[in-house]
């Protein structure tokens, strides 16, 4: 297992995470004045058409929706800094225990959808890249229709053939993993099957960089020498062309987690992204401080891995 030892990676690491620091400053402080740029008043909203004005003051004042904006702000800032998230406007709730009510769904949904893209899109890179121009052929079209189709489409088309006329998988919902973890699974296959574009991107970018590295003169030494094919494959060529890979992973990770929004929409799944519409519409602001906040330390998260990856595949990068 790697291990991050050498200084020149430490400090990668090091560095990764203090600019993390003022990312989320600067997510948040957008967050929170986009948010106050759309018409809408909450507590008029919630005191609803049948609200006496002086009712209607009442709550603005207690919820402090009748003091400045950079005033607001800065009190929010300095609740999260004491691991305080503040309170949903409408659920009246913990925003922090909505949110990690919500985390393990948009989790599976998201990790789901890149390992599928990570591995078959690995698959079938590796196999235009050793096979002739019609397999490479094939990959590129692959990568045009998956780049191409809309994912609301073709998660319809998948409930109309998988749920409906083939009740394979349920249509909607979401099974927790410690409920049953056979329905976990079942509920998350049509969702990640979305991951279409993602294998499609993995799968070309794999061939292209196969394709250069199989043509290195240390591959040709290596064949030269009777290593073995699996092992020039998989143990060489692979791992030298992986770090393109690694960096359109990432990118997928992040397309995923922005396009939960959508997914969850179509499947009606519990997660972060129909929370942070939900807390959109209804002008909660904290919930979606919360969301801007969990979303962005997951970026920071998959960023860190990346790196670590590249110390992993490249031992150059652990040379200070």
């Amino acid at each position: 297992m790697f291990v991050p030892e050498s200084p020149a990676l430490l400090r990668i690491v090091g560095n990764r995470l203090l600019l993390s620091v003022p990312l989320l400053l600067v997510v948040s402080t957008l967050t929170f004045l986009l948010e106050a740029l759309i018409p809408g008043d909450v507590a008029r909203t919630i005191v609803g058409p049948q609200g006496t004005q002086e009712q209607y003051l009442q709550l603005k004042h207690s919820l402090g929706l009748d003091q400045p904006l950079l005033t607001r702000y800065q009190q929010w800032l300095e609740s999260v800094v004491r691991g305080d998230f503040g309170t949903s406007l409408f659920n009246h709730e913990p925003v922090a225990v909505l949110l990690s009510g919500r985390l393990s769904v948009t989790l599976s949904l998201v990790v789901g959808s890149t390992l599928v893209a990570a591995i078959v899109g690995l698959l079938i890179g590796i196999a235009g890249a050793l096979r002739s121009d019609i397999a490479g052929t094939a990959v590129d079209a692959l990568s045009m229709f998956g780049l191409a189709i809309p994912n609301f489409f073709l998660g319809l088309i998948l409930i109309a053939l998988f749920a409906v006329a083939i009740p394979l998988f349920p249509a909607t919902g979401y099974v927790p993993f410690d409920e049953s973890p056979l329905d976990w699974a079942r509920s998350l296959v049509l969702p990640v099957a979305l991951a279409t574009p993602g294998i499609a991107v993995v799968a070309k970018q794999t061939r292209d960089s196969m394709r250069v590295i199989l043509e290195r003169p240390f591959i040709r030494t290596l064949r030269a020498a009777g290593v073995p094919r699996r092992s020039i494959i998989f143990k060489h060529a692979l791992r030298s062309a992986a770090a393109p890979v690694v960096t359109v992973l990432g990118l997928i990770f992040v397309a995923s987690l922005g396009g939960t929004v959508v997914v969850e929409s179509v499947f009606a799944m519990p997660g972060l992204g129909g929370l942070a519409v939900q807390a959109t519409t209804q002008h909660d602001l904290p919930l979606i401080q919360g969301v801007a906040v969990y979303f962005t330390a997951l970026v920071v998260v998959v960023n860190l891995l990346i790196d670590l990856a590249y110390g992993w595949l490249d031992p150059g990068v652990r040379i200070e």
